[in-house]
């Protein structure tokens, strides 16, 4: 008897001790993903879309503070865009960059006009706040917004001017490949002449706030197979836009999902796939907006693979690569037609950029760090442009991910 009550304790008590370390488990929501939006200077005036690869609304509302930095350069470019359709066939024969075009006046040369110039470190700071609505639904509250700096030491070491040029000169890329030596490290130039006339233009330590968005995630059970480990949730954003460049509505959609394969040490391997499409100035609120793309659609296609494991206390480090792709700010038979200007001869390559990128699709790729405990999630990443469209160039950021856990 004596024996047998022995075994049952033993028993129990180890039962005990597993549940207890299985809630000292931090609870792994499917992949963890920051903001990690590009700080490209036009999208930074939109209500571009965070894909979510969560598996499940949060427990507990959460508060995310995410600082990202990027940098962002493209010489001075102009760009004509006749209206004429029997120009716009001839140019349509000739290489972009052998295209001769030379306006006159708008009876003679019909043709739109637009000029550019980015050189600046974009610094973003966006909050966001969610919490769940139900067992199938959560909602998300944002607000980002915005500081134009020169990127000096020791507020900008990854994305300063000097770090990206001494990269350029020491490891890979060459001697000052893109003009910003020739133009001059650690300045502010952003000023953008659109087609209507109208100016955006940004000094350095200029602060705005971008906007606000409301983010509904809805999380259906037809959707979800446990026993795969496949999760599926579809998103439904709202965005209003309150700089004074850009004061407008815009909407959107998205649908994400996660496959897990979950190991026997409990770590995991989480692969994540998702899209959304976002209308842009849906409803404006003014009428002198700054033109930021006539393609008024931005889709995206994100791909996203983690690695989760798990330590002794229960908390956890994951490791994942982020592939995202955007499509173009604008329309893309005007790259068959428009004729470009700039100081070709003085800068190594990218002369262009300012207005070809916008006829690109827009992709990068980002390395993501998180460590995760029951009372705070600390994430950092790196973001790189490998088109070298320098929109931007470079981006780093950090994520504190705080939940108001009930006592």
């Amino acid at each position: 008897m004596l024996r047998k009550s022995l075994i049952i304790f033993c028993f129990v008590n180890h039962i005990l001790c597993y549940a207890q370390q299985q809630d000292s488990i931090v609870f792994k929501n499917g992949i963890d993903r920051p903001s990690i939006l590009a700080t490209h200077h036009f999208g930074i005036f939109s209500a571009r879309i965070n894909n979510n690869f969560k598996i499940a609304p949060p427990k507990n509302p959460t508060l995310l503070i995410n600082y990202t930095s990027g940098n962002n350069f493209h010489p001075f470019v102009e760009a004509h865009f006749p209206k004429d359709p029997a120009v716009r066939e001839e140019l349509s024969n000739v290489i972009w960059f052998n295209r001769r075009f030379n306006f006159i006046d708008q009876e003679t040369t019909p043709a739109d006009y637009m000029n550019i110039v980015i050189d600046a470190v974009i610094k973003e700071f966006r909050f966001d706040y969610n919490i769940a609505l139900s067992k199938q639904s959560e909602l998300g509250i944002t607000c980002r917004s915005y500081i134009i700096s020169k990127g000096k030491y020791p507020f900008s070491f990854f994305t300063s001017d000097e770090t990206i040029e001494w990269f350029h000169s020491n490891i890979a890329g060459g001697e000052d490949p893109f003009g910003r030596r020739f133009y001059g490290l650690n300045q502010v130039n952003f000023n953008y002449l659109d087609r209507n006339g109208r100016t955006l233009e940004l000094k350095a330590n200029d602060f705005f706030v971008g906007g606000f968005e409301l983010n509904h995630f809805y999380y259906p059970d037809f959707l979800r197979n446990e026993s795969k480990h496949i999760y599926v949730n579809i998103g439904s954003h709202l965005g209003v836009n309150t700089s004074k460049f850009n004061s407008a509505l815009d909407y959107g959609i998205s649908i994400n999902s996660v496959k897990q394969v979950i190991f026997k040490n409990q770590n995991i391997l989480n692969f994540g796939l998702g899209g959304s499409l976002l209308r842009k100035n849906f409803l404006n609120f003014r009428n002198d907006n700054i033109d930021l793309g006539n393609n008024r659609l931005l889709a995206t296609f994100e791909g996203h693979i983690e690695f989760t494991k798990y330590t002794k206390k229960g908390n956890y480090n994951a490791l994942g690569v982020n592939y995202h792709i955007q499509s173009r700010f604008n329309k893309k038979e005007e790259a068959g037609y428009y004729r470009l200007l700039g100081k070709w001869q003085e800068i190594n390559g990218g002369w262009h950029n300012g207005v070809a990128t916008l006829y690109n699709t827009l992709s990068d790729w980002t390395l993501i760090y998180t460590y995760a405990t029951s009372k705070y999630k600390l994430s950092l990443f790196f973001k790189q442009d490998l088109d070298v469209n320098n929109a931007p160039d470079f981006q780093t950021g950090i994520a504190l991910n705080l939940p108001f856990i009930k006592q």
